[in-house]
């Protein structure tokens, strides 16, 4: 038997050079103290003066107070609108965001309901060019004239330069005759833009189609007034004073003039409104 034990003495010490030799060395005083009950005892060693291995780092959060906030979601867009009145506000929800023009003001009223409800006001940037001024030829007939007395006062408001094609009095006269002017004027280079008035601007904008160059769209609502800009390019607005009311009026004439054509995909379709339009020119 001593034969026996003396092979087993030797496999168990060909084992601990083994792994001494394969391991860290870290790794094999701890495989070796495994391997030896005889040092189970041992006392541990003694600490280094190593520094200890550096911590990962905590994560940091990549939303901060603000970015957080800018990811809650717009209660109400009134972006379109120069003037916040109480209407505009009321119904909010306390702490509740709102999207505004970039210059609009809010009346008395309605910052009092801001400042109470803590609603947020998010101001959105002008589109490009909405600030510059431009030169915008006006019209109406008799029914339309007080109407646009009042918009001739809200485009000088804005900072636009304004040229006044008639009719000046309420006295009976047929909407052709000046909507067919001020388109002429912006056909010809004269003026920028156009905007027409008469009872219910469908009329108008018939006659000024009539005008090559000209791209006239009878809008009703603010969101067909930006889609008139934006998809179709539309150079000349006509409105129905018996259709919408003066704030409306101001509503529509700001979200025309402060969008512009800016996709390519839009001015292709654009360029073929053009071609049909070269198809019947003499």
């Amino acid at each position: 038997m001593p034969e026996e034990e003396s092979t087993r003495d030797r496999v168990r010490a060909l084992v601990r050079e083994v792994l001494n030799n394969a391991l860290p060395e870290e790794e094999s005083e701890g495989a070796s103290q495994i391997a030896s009950p005889s040092t189970s005892n041992a006392p541990p060693a003694k600490a280094t003066n190593a520094p200890p291995p550096p911590s990962p780092p905590r994560p940091v959060a990549k939303a901060t107070a603000a970015s957080a906030a800018d990811e809650q979601p717009i209660a109400r867009d009134e972006s379109a609108k120069t003037v916040i009145t109480e209407a505009d506000v009321r119904g909010l929800e306390r702490g509740a965001r709102l999207r505004v023009a970039e210059g609009a003001r809010l009346t008395p009223l309605a910052a009092d309901i801001v400042r109470e409800q803590g609603i947020e006001l998010v101001r959105r940037a002008p589109r490009r060019g909405s600030r510059e001024s431009k030169s915008i030829g006006v019209g109406s007939d008799h029914g339309g004239y007080p109407l646009k007395e009042e918009l001739k006062t809200y485009l000088a408001e804005l900072g636009h330069r304004v040229r006044d094609f008639g009719t000046n009095s309420t006295d009976a006269v047929d909407y052709p005759d000046f909507a067919h002017a001020v388109a002429r004027a912006v056909a010809d280079g004269e003026c920028d833009l156009g905007i027409v008035i008469d009872g219910a601007g469908v009329g108008s904008a018939m006659t000024a189609n009539k005008v090559p160059g000209v791209r006239a769209a009878a809008c009703y609502s603010v969101k067909v007034a930006v889609n008139s800009r934006e998809h179709n390019d539309a150079n000349v607005l006509t409105l129905g004073s018996g259709t919408i009311t003066s704030a409306e009026m101001r509503e529509i004439v700001s979200a025309w003039l402060s969008t512009e054509i800016t996709e390519e995909r839009h001015r292709k379709r654009v360029a073929k409104i053009g071609a049909v339009e070269r198809q019947y020119l003499a």
